[in-house]
């Protein structure tokens, strides 16, 4: 799992598997959900994240595999 800011276009992109996207979904005008050829979810967008989320402050959690 990736998960980049880029605070020029403030914008946070989580990647939950780095398959091949084959479809892009709008969730709404600032939130985009990327899926692979079956349907899984690979990624999501967020536009305007320090306005939604609070990007100066990341936790993580591990799981163990």
């Amino acid at each position: 799992m990736k998960v980049q800011y880029f605070e020029d276009t403030d914008t946070l992109y989580i990647e939950f598997q780095g398959r091949e996207i084959a479809e892009s979904r709008d969730l709404d005008e600032n939130t985009l959900l990327d899926l692979d050829s079956e349907g899984n979810v690979c990624a999501i967008t967020f536009e305007h994240a320090s306005k939604r989320t609070d990007v100066s402050h990341l936790h993580i959690e591990g799981i163990a595999a």
